[in-house]
This record gives structure tokens, sequence and C-alpha cells, in this order.
């Protein structure tokens, strides 16, 4: 015993949050979870929701209570299916909106009359009827929507202060809220308690009526953010036809349980996830691949639940319920991407982390300085009077100063910088899903998006992955049934243990010329060389040449098999049995048909192109010339596939690796953005970062083009959103910005971040 304690795995968990509106909110919870001992979190303000990642175990009372501190909820998610739980997400965001709206209406309702009773003093410094009651009158009905309409954004203010991690609502807060304040001072000057003030109480108003119609407006766009998700979970059949106990049944699809067989009619909806045992149909699987024409079904033929059975009935066995089916699976890439954080988001974050209280400090410099020194300011009023109406330096030094304060209060707001990189990654990972790319990690998207070099397994990526048996040679003279028959039969036991494709195409041509063969023993895997067994009291070897080698064959006797085969392309599995050369068995896997023009239009699209496989020499070069492959690498070893990736990252490139197989997962992980061909094993999904649902080659420059035009869209909405702040700011600094349109400029910058990312779902993939 040497004492030493294995590392427990991280758990993972996913939490709803509730409460959430802007950067600032997003920021204050996760600092509030990172501070819990053990945890990491990742905070997402359009899935709403906090994605753990917890090195111990974390009770939910601790969790609640560090997010309670920063002034908001957290929920766990209902042990339901995921798509129950994004369904009653999207309730939930749906009646929200609904509220929004109603609030919305209810604050311009208060906030028109006090707009109108303003006027005639606006125009002709008429304050109707009388100073007394205007200046109380609109007072009332500013502060009537501060306190009304704009309760919740108060309460959110004071909470996320009371926590010492002050959001955007604390800036809009102060900015209303010192506007309503003024009506107050106003009333008292006239009653002759004070000196004079101009009274901005409507402009109170404004800032929340405004306020509160950004937020129901960005609200209504961020559904739309989701409207991929949205559109699968509608594909959903919500009753499916089982067999059970001799009848047929009509129950809810969540009821199905795994092993019930289902009847499928023509035009119906396929409940869940299933395998065909009896019919042959057409199914639309246009939800699963975004490719429109039907795939033909027949017996052995799995099928995924949501999909559209076209032409015939089918009895299929169902194979995956809830969690385990193909939508569910989508829909927790999506969650997982949306939850995670783009590199290029790590700047605005730390922007957002300190930017109310800087901006705190701003608005009281802007207050000082108009209050202290305001001939500094003037000037500039003066000037700028003549063609900017609202700008009006005859007004009191302390209405100046609050002026001015209150419009950096409400001008600076750091939803858009919050918004640009989460809500154009929600649209993306959803336009994606519903395109047959899935992405896991957000990351990936900025990865992908930078990557110049594109790394293909071959087998089951750029070929078939079926390979069959094109000829069989056998050491001497002409060949021989005979001869051929036996070296099939010792081949086929040995193969027979194996899943590789090449071992299946062996077998399945022993089987079909009808050549009987035993069972092997001792079967061992040479990784990248093939396979050993016992078969009748004989070591039989199956490989390649370096296998052979290893077992003692003479190498002159496989180089005489060897001069036999014409056909570079092929692979040659060679079969010894007790010691000494039987023959070889030439194996042919064609390309796939979109792969030569697929990767023609990667390289115009700048991509440098290198193919990697385990294969030999001859076969790799003229798969390669055939595709118009930039460079290729063959006869490696699933660690050498790693080594390959490395030294191409280590001469500055940015790789993506492309496979399918087992052996492709090491070079996956290694690759900056592994991509796994969802026709592939489960063992190289998981291991990638983008899983691509079909087979086909097309999707790989889907994926390509998806990650550029999300990409676009982050960089497109960062840029508006600092540049927005940065020019905003000093304007209304210097006095020159209305409050009211400045409350308008802010709502108008988040709503315009959303929308843009929204432009996406017209992208052509």
């Amino acid at each position: 015993m040497d004492g030493s304690t294995a590392t427990p795995t991280p758990e993972r968990r996913t939490y709803r949050i509730v409460g959430m509106h802007c950067a600032g909110c997003v920021g204050s919870v996760e600092r509030s979870l990172n501070a819990v001992d053990g945890v990491e979190a990742s905070v997402s303000l359009p899935a709403e929701s906090a994605t753990l990642t917890l090195a111990r175990d974390v009770g939910f009372e601790e969790l609640a209570a560090a997010v309670e501190g920063a002034g908001y909820e957290i929920e766990p998610i209902a042990d339901v299916d995921r798509g129950e739980a994004e369904r009653s997400r999207l309730a939930e965001a749906e009646a929200r909106s609904r509220e929004a709206r109603k609030t919305m209406w209810t604050a311009w309702a208060l906030t028109v009359p006090a707009m109108v009773w303003m006027l005639p003093e606006m125009i002709a410094g008429v304050r109707w009827p009388s100073p007394l009651v205007f200046d109380l009158g609109v007072t009332v009905l500013g502060a009537a929507v501060l306190l009304g309409p704009g309760g919740p954004t108060l309460r959110s203010a004071w909470r996320s202060a009371r926590g010492r991690t002050p959001n955007m609502d604390v800036l809009i807060a102060l900015g209303a809220g010192v506007s309503v304040l003024t009506g107050a001072w106003a009333v008292l000057h006239v009653l002759g308690f004070a000196p004079m003030i101009m009274n901005f109480a409507p402009v109170g108003a404004m800032i929340a009526a405004i306020h509160l119609t950004g937020r129901y407006v960005e609200a209504k766009a961020r559904g739309r953010s989701s409207s991929a998700i949205q559109a699968l979970l509608s594909l959903e059949a919500p009753m499916a036809r089982v067999e059970r106990e001799g009848a047929q049944l009509e129950i809810p699809t969540r009821d199905v349980a795994v092993g019930d067989v289902m009847i499928i009619r023509p035009g119906e909806k396929i409940p869940t996830d299933g395998v065909v045992l009896d019919g042959r149909s057409a199914v639309d699987e246009s939800l699963a691949t975004g490719e429109s024409i039907p795939v033909e079904k027949e017996p052995g033929s799995s099928v995924l639940g949501s999909t559209v059975n076209h032409s015939g009935a089918l009895r299929v066995r169902a194979t995956g319920v809830g969690e385990d089916t193909f939508l569910s699976n989508v829909i927790r890439l999506v969650e997982e991407a949306q939850a995670s954080k783009v590199p290029i988001q790590e700047f605005a974050d730390r922007v957002t982390a300190i930017f109310v209280p800087v901006i705190l400090v701003v608005a009281l410099a802007a207050f000082a300085g108009w209050f202290v020194v305001p001939g500094v300011f003037t000037e500039a009023a003066r000037w700028a009077s003549g063609f900017i109406p609202w700008v009006n330096p005859e007004l009191g030094r302390l209405s100046l100063a609050l002026y001015a304060a209150v419009a950096v209060l409400v001008i600076a707001c750091p939803c858009a910088l919050g918004l640009a990189t989460p809500t154009a990654l929600m649209v993306g990972t959803g336009l994606g899903a519903t395109r047959g790319v899935l992405i896991r990690d957000g990351a990936a998207v900025q990865t992908l998006d930078r990557a110049d070099t594109l790394v293909f397994d071959k087998t089951g990526t750029l070929t078939r992955g079926q390979p069959r048996v094109v000829e069989v040679l056998v050491p001497a003279g002409p060949t021989s049934a005979d001869a051929e028959a036996r070296l099939l039969a010792f081949a086929a036991a040995v193969e027979d243990a194996s899943e590789h494709p090449l071992a299946r195409a062996v077998v399945e041509e022993a089987r079909g010329r009808g050549i009987p063969f035993s069972r092997a023993s001792g079967v061992e895997a040479r990784v990248g060389m093939g396979i050993v067994g016992e078969v009748e009291g004989q070591r039989v070897s199956v490989g390649s040449a370096r296998l052979l080698r290893e077992e003692g064959i003479p190498e002159e006797d496989v180089a005489e098999v060897e001069r036999r085969f014409r056909d570079a392309a092929r692979t040659i599995a060679w079969v010894a049995a007790g010691g000494r050369l039987l023959g070889a068995i030439a194996i042919a896997d064609p390309v796939k048909e979109d792969a030569r023009e697929t990767l023609l239009e990667l390289s115009r699209r700048g991509f440098r192109t290198v193919m990697l496989t385990g294969d030999h020499e001859a076969v790799a070069a003229a798969v390669a010339e055939h595709l118009g492959i930039d460079d290729f690498r063959a006869g490696l070893l699933p660690a050498d596939k790693v080594d390959a990736v490395r030294q191409l990252r280590a001469h500055g490139r940015t790789v993506a690796f492309v496979g399918d197989g087992i052996n492709d997962a090491p070079a996956l992980k290694a690759a900056d953005v592994g991509i796994a061909v969802g026709t592939g094993t489960d063992i190289a999904i998981e291991a990638a970062d983008v899983t691509l649902v079909q087979g086909d080659l097309r999707s790989v420059l889907r994926a390509t083009k998806l990650a550029r035009a999300t990409f676009r869209k982050i960089r497109e909405n960062l840029f508006w959103a600092y540049v927005y702040n940065v020019v905003a700011i000093p304007v209304a600094f210097l006095g020159l910005l209305h409050p009211v349109l400045a409350e308008a400029a802010m709502a108008l910058s988040s709503i315009s971040v959303v929308t843009n990312a929204n432009r996406l779902r017209r992208a052509r993939l």
C-alpha cells in the first residue's frame, strides 16, 4: 500500500436561477457561488441557469444561502426528462414575459399623464393650474410609477446593494429615485422650505417606464433565441400506440418503457427512440439532421423519437425513453453549450464585474464637478444649447449637477456587454441543433472559428466505414478455391471476435461464400496491428505485415504475395497459421460520395487538410490523391495520431480533428477542437466538442460555417456594446444627454444586441 487516495471525480449539477436580467446579475451570482468552498460555477443569463462543478459534496442549503445573499433565488431542476424540464422553463419564461408586458403598460398609464402635464411647463413655462398643484401632481405620478411597476427594480437594487454586489438595477433605482425626489424638493420650495430646484419627477417616471419597456422587449427577443429548441419540443408525439398483453393501447409518450413495441402508422410521429422490428417505410429525420430527404427504414434500422413516419406502417421496439432519447441528448448538449463561456467573454466579464461601482463613482464625480466648479462645464453647455434643444445652461447649479449625474447613471449599463456573447451563442447552438451540428462547449465555437487545419481520420470518416473483400490471394501458384476457403475459414474464426469494420468484412465474406468456420479461443487484439487467436490447435494471426514479422513469418513470403496486388487503394489483411503464411485478403473501403467535393470546398475556404490513418502508405496515398488532401500520415497507432496532432499544434496550427472511432478519442481530446461524426462510436462522441449527427462530410463544412457566423455576431455585438458605452458616458458627463434619452439609448443597446444575435437564424449553412 502506498497510502495514495484516488481523486474524486468532480460532480456536475445544474440549477435554475430566478431574478437575473443583466450581466451584473450574472456576475453577482457567479461570484457568490464561486465563494463557496469546492464550487466552480458558470452562469448563463439566456438559459437562466447555473452549471456547477463540485469538488466536494455541497448541500443545496449552502448554495441557496450564497445565491439568496446576492439577492436572487436558486431552484433545483425537477427530476424529469429534459424535454419536460425545457418545456417548464419556456412556460415560466412566457409567464414572466406576460407579466413584464402588464407591468410595462401600467407604468406607461401613469407616465403619459405626467408627460402631458409637463408639456405646458416645457413649452411656455406655465405650471398649470398652479405651481404647487403641478409639482405635487407630477411628483405623485412619478412616485407611483417608481413604487408600483418599478417596485421589483427597487427591491432588486436593494438586495444587490445589501449583498455588496450592485447590479444594473442600482443605477436605474438611483437615477429614477433621485429624479422623483427632486419633485418632493420642488414641492418644499413652493412651500418656502427649500431652495429652488428643477422638478425632474416626470423624467424619473419616464426612466422607469422606458426601462420596463426595454425589459419586456428584451425578454421577448431572448425568448426567440430559444426558438430552435422550442421547435424541436413542439415536434414531440404526445401519445404512443403500444402492444401490451395482446392489445393495442394509446398511452402518453412519457409512459412508454424500454422494450415496449410501438405501432406507428403512415403520417404519424415516432414516439421515442427505437429499432424497427417489422415493416418498411421512409422516415423524415430533418429535425435531427437538417436534411429534408426521408431515410429508408427496414427491420433492424434505428429510428429517432419525434421523427415522422411517411409511407408504411412500422413496428418499433423502444430502446430509449426519457433522458436516454436523442432529443433529450440534443437538449442536454445545447444547454451545456449555452451555460459555458466563450474565452472572449472573459474580458467582458471582468469589465461588468467592476462596471456598476465605477459608474457610481463617475456619476458622483459628474455631480461634484457641475456643483463645485460649474464654470468648467457651462461653456460647453452654452455652445451645445445652440443645436441641442434639451441643453439648458440657465438652470440652477444643483439642477445641472443632478441632470448630469442622473444621465450618467441611466446611460451606463453592462447589459449589452453581458448579452453580446451568450445570446449569440444561444442562437448559434440552437440553429446547429436543428441542422445536425451539436456543440457541447461554447469555447469550441471560438476555437473552430480560428481553426486553420482540419485533420481527418480515414476509415468511417472520409470513407464509408463499411469495407468489403475484393480479392483473396494465396502464395503458391495459381489460386485455388480450397486454399482460399481455408484462408477465409481461419481468418473469419479469429475476426469473428472483433467488431472492427475490416474484421466484419472478412466474416461477411466467409458467410457469403458459405464457408463454415469454428470459434477461435485465446483471441488477443494487437492495437494498430491486428488480431491473433487459437484455431483448431494452430496459432492464427490476421493483420498487418508488422504483425506477421512479430509472429516470425519470413518477409520474403509477404513480399511475394504483396507484388500481386495492383490496386494501392486496398487494405491488405495478412493471414498466417501455424507459423506459415496462408495468404492475404484485399479489402476496399470506398470514399463517401460527398468527400471530395467537401474537402475541395474546405481548401477553398482556407483550411489546410490532413489525413491520419492506421492503413498502409499506398492506400493512404491513393485516398489522399483522390480527395485532394494536402498532407497525410499512414501506419499510425492511436498514440501516433495524438503525436501528429500535437506536432501540428506545436507548429502554430489551430487544429480541428474529425473522427468517428474508439481509437480516435485520444486525438479528439488532443486537438484544439474535436469533431465526432455522429454515426461513429459513443466514446468518440463523448470525447468531442462538436458532434455531427449525420455521417456525411458536408456537416463538417456546415459546422465551420456555423462557428464563423456565430463568432462574427459575437464580435459585432461586443464592438457595438463597447462603442456605445465609450461614446455615451462622456456625453452624459458633460450634461449634453437628456436622462430620458439616456435611458432610451441604454434600453435600445440591449435590444439591438439581442436582435442582432437573432439575425443569425437566417444564416445559410
